[in-house]
């Protein structure tokens, strides 16, 4: 099984389109439950968050694989094949897995270096563990992917920044101390601008469809609470609104907030939650992810990205490396089945031509056989193992040539594939 990656994110698509890619729980689950079917899909993934949406799998064929990961998407999205396919990236095998890595690591986001997006992975990699669809070959993977995120948060400048599109978004709103700030939704992402608003000493308000969820984080950060339809009278007073609910029934315009008090409105939600038209409102600021992406706001200076990037990279190699010993491990383990058998076929045939010799010396025979298969053995097999994961060369394919072993039997000792496509 190879790895596949179709990845639609902030590099490869406009904001329009990555809204209407964006997936709820129960589409992702849709997916999922589409590529169970597939011929080609052994394991399938869905990551899915404001800057991306991104399905990785375990695949037998390529080519048979892509039409089946483009296929899902396009059907539970609504979004034509043909708009996937210029808004779209393919990374396959180690490039999937290097895309991998680097996006839980922050090194592939809108702000890179931020933190969010290693919760953001452990929730994708959670949801596909209980959907069945994550076998070994991408629990694997995310699990490497996973450790590699925190590696690059606590041994990295890059990631020790802690940046991400909430803080990105206060450094351009300024000083908060005593100004009312309205927040909209209750969410991870909502959370995290409220708490940052509330160190910030804001006049705090939080608006939420479900008051109850509201209440409980307010009472951490001793902020008000308003129902949703209360948002109005919530925003006349008020200076700053932000909004992160990225749901898609809610779209404010430029009526809603005309002749509030509003000085800067800040969207971070995809789909997204307030109109481009009120930037047009005079003396009101509209910061949202167009504008964040323009700016490009990064976490760390370059020579700190560099740093983290070249952990990833090295992070990398060693996974390749290890997949590749770990690769040519059923040959080696079908080579020295095959001289067992040998082994045990001479061992029967000189015991019925030598009748004469004791069990004693049967046994002494034996071990000395054994010794002499185990010593021609040893060096070839620690060598094809080291080798392998030195180069893409087909070591385990030539061991396979040489000796004539059975690719059925490689085959049940390793549960899967001979080698890649």
């Amino acid at each position: 099984m190879s790895i596949l990656a179709l990845s639609a994110s902030h590099h490869t698509a406009s904001l329009d389109l990555l809204a209407e890619l964006t997936l709820v729980p129960d589409q992702r689950a849709k997916v999922l439950t589409e590529l169970e079917r597939s011929a080609y899909v052994d394991e399938a993934l869905v990551l899915s968050t404001c800057n991306r949406t991104e399905i990785y799998a375990a695949v037998s064929r390529f080519h048979g694989g892509l039409e089946e990961l483009a296929g899902a998407l396009s059907l539970v999205s609504g979004v034509p094949l043909t708009a996937l396919q210029s808004g779209c990236a393919v990374s396959y095998d180690e490039r999937a897995v290097q895309h991998a890595f680097s996006v839980a690591s922050g090194m592939d986001s809108m702000v890179r270096g931020e933190q969010q997006i290693l919760g953001q992975v452990r929730s994708a990699l959670t949801e596909g563990q209980r959907a069945g669809t994550v076998g070994t070959s991408l629990n694997s993977l995310f699990q490497q992917a996973l450790r590699v995120g925190k590696r690059v948060q606590h041994e990295t400048a890059a990631g020790a920044a802690g940046r991400s599109l909430v803080t990105a978004a206060f450094d351009q709103i300024g000083d908060l101390a005593g100004r009312r700030t309205v927040i909209i939704g209750a969410g991870t992402m909502s959370s995290m601008a409220a708490a940052t608003a509330a160190a910030a000493g804001a006049d705090l308000v939080l608006v939420n469809r479900t008051r109850s969820k509201a209440e409980r984080l307010a009472g951490t950060l001793g902020a008000q609470v308003r129902d949703l339809s209360e948002l109005r009278s919530a925003i006349a007073d008020a200076e700053v609104l932000i909004s992160c609910t990225g749901g898609r029934d809610l779209q404010l315009g430029v009526d809603d907030l005309l002749g509030s008090g509003l000085r800067t409105v800040v969207d971070l939600a995809l789909p997204a939650d307030i109109a481009p038209e009120v930037a047009e409102i005079p003396g009101l600021r509209l910061i949202n992810l167009a504008s964040l992406a323009e700016g490009g706001y990064d976490a760390a200076s370059e020579d700190d990205l560099a740093d983290a990037m070249q952990l990833v990279a090295d992070e990398v190699a060693d996974f390749l490396a290890a997949r590749r010993a770990a690769a040519v491990t059923p040959t080696v383990v079908a080579l020295r089945t095959m001289a067992s058998e040998i082994l045990d076929a001479e061992l029967s045939r000189l015991q019925s031509r030598t009748p004469e010799l004791s069990e004693a010396e049967r046994a002494e025979v034996g071990k000395s056989m054994r010794r002499v298969v185990e010593k021609l053995l040893h060096q070839p097999t620690v060598r094809v193992r080291q080798l392998s994961s030195e180069s893409d060369t087909d070591y385990a394919g030539a061991l396979r040539e040489l000796f004539a072993l059975d690719p059925q039997t490689v085959r049940a000792v390793g549960g899967g594939d001979l080698g890649r496509e």
